[in-house]
């Protein structure tokens, strides 16, 4: 699979001055966790579970999530378990050589990965992992165990995407103990954890909040500061951090068709409201508040980002393409730093590149740009946007 890749080869053309790579379930753990991009959730209950995969991909979606946690109701779970094994093996027996999502199921006890991994037989190669939800170091090391376990008994790699949404995380007394313990758990596995994601809704319940369109997680003080201190203690660039993934944007258009026409013009223009204008005022005001989330999620170190409807997908991916200038900076920097350091000044001219402090930042550009491209000098990511939605 490759993003973008349901695109046709003269838009891409048009659209990319390097192409997007291509990847499959068997590519390096740090191409996986860059390629996630938007993963978008799905309830394990739908009974049209195997076409939804297949549509999806068909439209741009390279990770999706199938979860029998919190978006299913507790008295569902055996019947989702059971929808969830009849539609995965479905889809092994029809799409052979299919080129499907990165699948991953959320589950709600160990247990589960050990009893899904036994049921699904020969459909298991579908599976990319498991997401566990509410972790933290006493809750989640059964999970890991879990795990382990399968992927000894069945010889398949499998891996984990812990989230972290706890009520230990959102307590400041109690953070920083977690953070630690949940660090040192992850190190311990950490050829099998691929990502770690982030489960704002929850944080956002403890202290009974919610954010409105208008307000992005950054906006709330308590999760900026939790995203802050996860990314501090989970995601640093010296070798012992790990991807960590957007919070969920729960705001969605009511089509997301409608999203093209202001697409014509650009996300941030001022439109006057046609008749409909209230339908016509959220889907902007939608569309503008995610844009902003996700360039917040990108300047505090956060790559990719759970999604739970598809309009979002094609912004998160549209906003993962690595910019010209961007590839310039990054190749510029590499190569300073290759002949022992120094500043200069960028091809842009805009800019100052410091070869130390700033290698880390261009190796992670340089890995965005293998998975998601590199726009054309004169490509805006409105034209992304555009091509991306049809």
């Amino acid at each position: 699979m490759r993003h973008f890749g349901h695109l046709a080869d003269d838009v891409r053309t048009r659209l990319f001055h390097e192409q997007p790579a291509a990847f499959d379930r068997d590519s390096g753990a740090s191409v996986l966790a860059t390629a996630l991009g938007a993963t978008l959730y799905s309830p394990a209950t739908r009974p049209t579970l195997a076409g939804d995969v297949r549509k999806q991909a068909a439209r741009g979606v390279v990770s999706m999530v199938l979860c029998l946690e919190d978006a299913i109701a507790d008295h569902e779970v055996d019947g989702a378990e059971q929808n969830l094994v009849a539609q995965l093996t479905e889809l092994a027996a029809q799409d052979a050589d299919a080129e499907l999502p990165l699948l991953f199921v959320r589950v709600r006890a160990a247990e589960q990965i050990t009893d899904l991994t036994e049921r699904l037989g020969p459909a298991l190669r579908l599976l990319s992992g498991f997401v566990v939800p509410k972790f933290t170091e006493d809750s989640g090391l059964p999970f890991l165990e879990a795990l382990t376990a399968a992927e000894e008994r069945t010889g398949q790699r499998l891996f984990v995407m812990p989230v972290l949404e706890s009520p230990e995380l959102a307590h400041l007394e109690s953070r920083r103990e977690q953070l630690h313990g949940i660090a040192r758990l992850l190190d311990k596995h950490r050829d099998r954890v691929l990502a770690v994601r982030l489960g704002v809704t929850d944080l956002c319940s403890a202290y009974g909040l919610r954010r409105s369109p208008d307000l992005t997680a950054y906006d709330v003080a308590l999760v900026a500061g939790v995203i802050g201190d996860v990314v501090n203690v989970l995601g640093r660039a010296d070798g012992t951090g790990h991807t960590v993934t957007g919070p969920v944007w729960e705001y969605f258009p009511l089509h997301e068709r409608m999203f093209k026409p202001q697409l014509r013009r650009t996300p941030f223009a001022e439109v006057t409201p046609p008749a409909d204008g209230v339908r016509q005022r959220l889907i902007e005001h939608d569309l503008d508040g995610l844009i902003r989330e996700i360039e917040l999620d990108r300047a505090n170190g956060l790559l990719g980002k759970t999604c739970i409807h598809p309009s979002h997908v094609a912004a998160v991916h549209a906003l993962s393409v690595v910019t010209h200038e961007e590839l310039c900076d990054a190749r510029d920097i590499l190569q300073q730093h290759r002949g022992g350091g120094g500043v200069s000044r960028s091809a842009y001219t805009n800019k100052m590149n410091e070869a130390k402090p700033h290698r880390a930042w261009a190796e992670r550009v340089l890995l965005r740009a293998e998975v998601f491209g590199v726009a054309r000098a004169e490509v805006t990511f409105a034209e992304l946007l555009s091509a991306c939605i049809g």
